[in-house]
Protein backbone atom coordinates (compact mmCIF):
# COMPACT_ATOMS: atom_id res chain seq x y z
CA UNK A 1 0.00 0.00 0.00
CA UNK A 2 2.67 2.48 0.80
CA UNK A 3 4.56 2.25 -2.15
CA UNK A 4 1.43 3.09 -4.05
CA UNK A 5 0.63 6.44 -2.41
CA UNK A 6 1.13 7.99 -5.42
CA UNK A 7 -0.88 6.12 -7.89
CA UNK A 8 -3.99 6.10 -5.03
CA UNK A 9 -6.08 8.71 -6.84
CA UNK A 10 -5.39 7.64 -10.22
CA UNK A 11 -7.22 4.37 -9.58
CA UNK A 12 -9.55 4.89 -6.76
CA UNK A 13 -12.31 6.33 -8.92
CA UNK A 14 -12.05 2.80 -11.04
CA UNK A 15 -13.31 -0.47 -10.55
CA UNK A 16 -9.34 -0.92 -9.79
CA UNK A 17 -9.61 -0.12 -6.39
CA UNK A 18 -12.15 -2.54 -5.60
CA UNK A 19 -9.51 -5.20 -7.06
CA UNK A 20 -6.68 -3.59 -4.73
CA UNK A 21 -8.95 -4.08 -1.78
CA UNK A 22 -9.82 0.24 -1.27
CA UNK A 23 -12.39 1.66 -0.47
CA UNK A 24 -12.36 5.53 -1.12
CA UNK A 25 -14.53 8.16 1.63
CA UNK A 26 -14.22 11.73 1.34
CA UNK A 27 -14.00 13.79 4.53
CA UNK A 28 -15.25 17.26 5.50
CA UNK A 29 -16.96 19.66 7.66
CA UNK A 30 -19.87 21.33 7.25
CA UNK A 31 -22.39 23.59 9.01
CA UNK A 32 -26.03 24.04 9.41
CA UNK A 33 -27.85 26.86 10.86
CA UNK A 34 -31.03 29.50 10.76
CA UNK A 35 -29.25 31.12 8.26
CA UNK A 36 -31.31 30.11 4.96
CA UNK A 37 -28.57 29.06 2.18
CA UNK A 38 -31.23 29.39 -0.73
CA UNK A 39 -30.07 31.59 -4.18
CA UNK A 40 -32.98 31.61 -5.66
CA UNK A 41 -36.69 30.70 -5.45
CA UNK A 42 -39.33 31.14 -8.15
CA UNK A 43 -42.49 33.58 -6.66
CA UNK A 44 -45.75 34.65 -7.92
CA UNK A 45 -45.49 37.97 -9.53
CA UNK A 46 -45.96 41.14 -7.49
CA UNK A 47 -45.68 38.70 -4.16
CA UNK A 48 -42.47 38.23 -2.12
CA UNK A 49 -41.40 35.15 -0.52
CA UNK A 50 -39.56 35.35 3.22
CA UNK A 51 -37.60 33.71 4.69
CA UNK A 52 -36.96 34.53 8.11
CA UNK A 53 -33.26 34.39 9.43
CA UNK A 54 -32.40 34.38 13.14
CA UNK A 55 -29.44 34.11 15.11
CA UNK A 56 -29.56 30.35 16.18
CA UNK A 57 -26.96 27.53 17.34
CA UNK A 58 -24.92 25.95 14.49
CA UNK A 59 -25.13 22.26 13.70
CA UNK A 60 -21.44 20.70 12.33
CA UNK A 61 -21.45 17.71 10.83
CA UNK A 62 -18.18 15.82 9.64
CA UNK A 63 -18.97 13.29 6.95
CA UNK A 64 -17.30 10.61 5.47
CA UNK A 65 -18.83 9.97 1.97
CA UNK A 66 -18.26 6.83 -0.28
CA UNK A 67 -19.91 6.43 -3.78
CA UNK A 68 -19.91 2.77 -2.92
CA UNK A 69 -20.28 2.20 0.94
CA UNK A 70 -22.49 3.59 3.43
CA UNK A 71 -21.82 6.83 4.62
CA UNK A 72 -20.33 8.01 8.17
CA UNK A 73 -21.79 10.93 9.95
CA UNK A 74 -21.12 12.52 13.31
CA UNK A 75 -23.42 15.80 14.47
CA UNK A 76 -22.30 18.17 17.31
CA UNK A 77 -23.14 21.77 18.54
CA UNK A 78 -19.89 22.30 19.41
CA UNK A 79 -16.93 24.22 17.97
CA UNK A 80 -15.02 21.85 15.21
CA UNK A 81 -11.76 21.57 16.13
CA UNK A 82 -8.91 19.11 16.06
CA UNK A 83 -10.01 17.06 18.61
CA UNK A 84 -13.65 17.22 16.99
CA UNK A 85 -12.34 15.61 14.16
CA UNK A 86 -10.26 13.00 15.58
CA UNK A 87 -13.15 12.15 17.35
CA UNK A 88 -15.27 11.38 14.23
CA UNK A 89 -12.17 9.67 12.91
CA UNK A 90 -11.68 7.49 15.98
CA UNK A 91 -15.42 6.51 15.63
CA UNK A 92 -14.82 6.15 12.12
CA UNK A 93 -11.97 3.97 12.47
CA UNK A 94 -13.58 1.49 15.63
CA UNK A 95 -16.40 0.69 12.83
CA UNK A 96 -15.99 -2.92 11.57
CA UNK A 97 -13.78 -3.49 8.35
CA UNK A 98 -12.87 -5.83 6.72
CA UNK A 99 -9.13 -6.91 7.91
CA UNK A 100 -7.86 -7.14 4.29
CA UNK A 101 -9.19 -3.56 3.42
CA UNK A 102 -7.84 -0.30 3.27
CA UNK A 103 -9.73 2.55 4.14
CA UNK A 104 -8.68 5.79 1.94
CA UNK A 105 -10.02 8.79 3.25
CA UNK A 106 -9.45 11.80 1.22
CA UNK A 107 -9.64 15.21 2.25
CA UNK A 108 -8.67 19.22 2.02
CA UNK A 109 -5.69 20.60 3.86
CA UNK A 110 -7.53 22.64 6.90
CA UNK A 111 -5.83 23.92 9.70
CA UNK A 112 -7.20 21.27 11.94
CA UNK A 113 -6.45 18.26 9.98
CA UNK A 114 -2.92 19.31 10.45
CA UNK A 115 -2.52 19.98 14.09
CA UNK A 116 -0.20 18.41 16.09
CA UNK A 117 -2.83 16.14 17.84
CA UNK A 118 -4.54 15.38 14.76
CA UNK A 119 -0.98 14.40 12.85
CA UNK A 120 -0.11 12.18 16.01
CA UNK A 121 -3.47 9.88 15.40
CA UNK A 122 -2.10 9.14 11.96
CA UNK A 123 -0.27 6.02 12.85
CA UNK A 124 -2.91 4.11 14.92
CA UNK A 125 -5.24 4.57 11.82
CA UNK A 126 -3.35 3.35 9.65
CA UNK A 127 -2.43 0.30 12.22
CA UNK A 128 -6.78 -0.01 11.44
CA UNK A 129 -6.01 0.14 7.58
CA UNK A 130 -7.48 3.73 7.82
CA UNK A 131 -5.08 6.25 5.07
CA UNK A 132 -5.29 9.94 5.00
CA UNK A 133 -4.97 11.14 1.62
CA UNK A 134 -4.65 15.05 1.12
CA UNK A 135 -5.93 17.14 -1.44
CA UNK A 136 -3.75 19.38 -3.22
CA UNK A 137 -4.17 23.41 -1.74
CA UNK A 138 -6.81 25.22 -3.27
CA UNK A 139 -8.44 22.08 -4.94
CA UNK A 140 -11.78 21.50 -2.87
CA UNK A 141 -13.62 20.58 -6.18
CA UNK A 142 -11.62 17.22 -6.25
CA UNK A 143 -13.46 16.32 -2.41
CA UNK A 144 -17.10 14.57 -3.59
CA UNK A 145 -18.55 15.86 -0.52
CA UNK A 146 -18.82 19.07 -1.09
CA UNK A 147 -20.82 18.17 -3.77
CA UNK A 148 -23.14 16.27 -1.02
CA UNK A 149 -23.00 19.49 0.92
CA UNK A 150 -23.79 21.49 -1.82
CA UNK A 151 -27.40 19.26 -2.45
CA UNK A 152 -27.99 19.24 0.70
CA UNK A 153 -28.27 22.78 1.56
CA UNK A 154 -29.66 23.41 -2.01
CA UNK A 155 -31.89 20.76 -2.93
CA UNK A 156 -32.55 18.94 -0.25
CA UNK A 157 -33.46 20.85 2.67
CA UNK A 158 -36.77 21.90 2.98
CA UNK A 159 -37.86 26.08 3.32
CA UNK A 160 -39.45 24.60 6.53
CA UNK A 161 -36.12 23.51 8.08
CA UNK A 162 -35.37 26.99 9.09
CA UNK A 163 -38.68 27.11 11.13
CA UNK A 164 -36.72 26.71 13.94
CA UNK A 165 -33.38 24.96 15.31
CA UNK A 166 -35.20 21.69 16.29
CA UNK A 167 -36.61 20.82 12.91
CA UNK A 168 -33.15 22.36 11.00
CA UNK A 169 -32.09 19.20 13.20
CA UNK A 170 -34.11 16.83 12.60
CA UNK A 171 -34.46 17.58 8.99
CA UNK A 172 -30.57 17.55 8.79
CA UNK A 173 -30.47 13.98 10.52
CA UNK A 174 -32.99 12.59 8.41
CA UNK A 175 -31.51 13.36 5.11
CA UNK A 176 -27.90 12.35 6.31
CA UNK A 177 -29.53 8.97 7.55
CA UNK A 178 -31.15 8.83 4.34
CA UNK A 179 -28.71 9.04 2.02
CA UNK A 180 -28.05 6.16 -0.48
CA UNK A 181 -31.45 5.47 -0.32
CA UNK A 182 -34.20 8.79 -0.10
CA UNK A 183 -31.23 11.26 -1.39
CA UNK A 184 -28.87 10.02 -4.11
CA UNK A 185 -25.89 11.73 -5.99
CA UNK A 186 -25.25 10.32 -9.34
CA UNK A 187 -21.95 11.43 -10.52
CA UNK A 188 -22.46 10.01 -14.23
Amino acid sequence: MFAEEHTVLATLNSSEAKAKGWELYYFDESGFSLHPVVPYAWQPKGQTIRIPSTASPRLNVLGFFSKTQPAFFQQTEKTVNSQTVIAAFNAFVEQKNDEKTWRIVVMDNASIHHSRAFQDCIKDWMLKRVWIHYLPAYCPELNLIEILWRHIKYQWLPLTSYTNFSTLRENVTYILQNIGKKYKLNFA
